[in-house]
């Protein structure tokens, strides 16, 4: 795929995936205990960070403040409206004096009637869909009243066209979820279908971590990916699903 060009726009995008949450821990319960529905009642975009997702959160407010670089320093912000991100970025920013906008475009992946069901959960009572999936693929597969991968992308192409105007020069920090990281690089880097589903697969995302792109006359570049030198750093727990367990959403 051809990379888009740019003539203007941010000097850098820092992707931040969000803390820990409450949601990370229920779904790690659920498939531990083989269950087919989380123990969760608030809605996704309630979903809180749990006690290590704010620790998290703080290292990244101290490494920003005693340890970035200069040019990693955000300029500007933008934040998905749900909860365990806006909470992310509200704690990680208060050294830089900063605060993120929200922007839905950088939501989690709508997973419509499956939101709150483990794989497991999926196949027992949706079982003529976990085959759709299968024929269709991750990438493309839309749960009912859900987003597929496809979908995402869509929304990180419309924002990226927003960044065209108005950004130049910026040094841009986005607090989301680990399908929007994943549909960031689909957009900005020449990969395809396998090679996205591939990255997926065998790299996790830990929670706080960094992806950045920096640009580089008229193309972003990947300069880190899944970066958690933040909490490495300062010795906060480092947190992610496990790739090979199939997961499907990022709570």
């Amino acid at each position: 795929m051809v990379a888009p060009r740019w003539t203007n726009g941010p000097a850098s995008l820092t992707l931040v995936r969000h803390g820990e949450s409450v949601g990370n821990l229920a779904d790690g319960r659920a498939r531990e205990a083989a269950a087919e529905v989380l123990d969760l009642d608030e809605r996704d975009a309630d979903v809180e960070l749990s006690p290590a997702g704010r620790d998290q959160a703080a290292a990244l407010a101290t490494w920003l403040e005693e340890k970035a670089p200069d040019d990693w320093r955000p300029t500007i912000a933008l934040a998905s409206p749900y909860r365990r991100a806006a909470e992310t970025a509200q704690h990680a920013l208060r050294p830089v004096g900063l605060e993120a906008v929200l922007d839905e475009r950088l939501r989690e992946r709508d997973l419509g009637v499956f939101d709150g069901l483990t794989g497991a959960g999926i196949r027992a009572r949706h079982p003529d869909e976990a085959k759709r999936r299968t024929k269709v693929g991750k990438f493309y597969y839309q749960p009912p009243s859900g987003e597929s991968w496809a979908d995402v992308v869509m929304r990180v192409r419309s924002l990226l066209t927003d960044l065209r105007h108005g950004y130049d020069g910026e040094r841009l920090w986005l607090f989301t979820h680990q399908a929007v990281i994943m549909a960031f690089r689909y957009a900005l880097e020449r990969l395809d279908e396998k090679e996205l589903l591939d990255i997926d697969r065998t790299t996790p995302i830990p929670n706080a971590s960094f992806t950045r792109f920096c640009r580089d006359g008229d193309r972003f570049e990947l300069d880190v990916f899944a970066d958690a030198r933040a909490i490495d750093d300062l010795d906060a727990p480092v947190t992610h699903e496990d790739p090979q367990r199939g997961r499907g959403h990022d709570h």
